[in-house]
């Protein structure tokens, strides 16, 4: 007597992606931006193929699980962009903060302008140089660490922050000159 074989993993995936792939990308078009909406797909459909082993035996139970990966994709995508815009808004609120700083070494004019150059440059890098940029200076990480947090090895994170680095040092050296507080210029405008 011989056992009915298990059916092949890459079979069922094939089948699933088949069934699925368009009404998934029209619930993802709906959730976010339409020209990314097959990227997260493509994103989402990694993650079933690493999780298939967790991938419910039952048609309608494995279309609802792949749609709750797609989900929770698409909120761990807001939640990151959320944390981006705050960084940026807290690195504003800094340079701003810098102005009005009482320590009077970090209250000239150059000191507050570099802050608010350091905030406009920042703002014009990639997600992903500010990221890099924030794992390292921000959050403190090692490159090991950071690497891992971005689940790529350490030696593609150093080069990742090499490039952020520069992209940063470019941006800072091509901002049109911050203009000099008022207070400031009138005390160095007096004969």
């Amino acid at each position: 007597m011989s056992h009915p074989r298990a059916p092949d993993p890459r079979h069922r995936f094939a089948e699933l992606y088949r069934a699925l792939y368009g009404d998934l990308v029209r619930f993802t078009q709906r959730r976010t931006d339409a020209a990314v909406a097959e990227d997260v797909v493509a994103e989402v459909f990694l993650v079933v193929w690493r999780r298939l082993d967790e991938l419910p035996e039952d048609d309608d139970a494995a279309r609802a699980w792949v749609y709750g990966v797609a989900r929770g994709h698409l909120l761990n995508t807001r939640r990151g962009d959320r944390r981006r815009a705050a960084l940026a808004v807290r690195l504003a609120d800094e340079a701003t903060a810098a102005v009005r700083s009482p320590d009077p070494d970090d209250r000239t004019a150059d000191a507050a302008a570099r802050r608010v150059d350091l905030a406009r440059a920042w703002r014009r890098l990639s997600a992903v140089h500010q990221e890099t940029l924030a794992l390292t200076a921000l959050d403190g990480l090692t490159a090991p660490r950071a690497a891992a947090v971005l689940g790529i090895s350490p030696v593609a994170y150093r080069l990742r922050l090499s490039r952020a680095r520069r992209a940063l040092r470019l941006h800072l050296d091509h901002l049109p000159p911050t203009a000099a507080p008022a207070a400031a210029t009138e005390r160095t405008a007096t004969p």
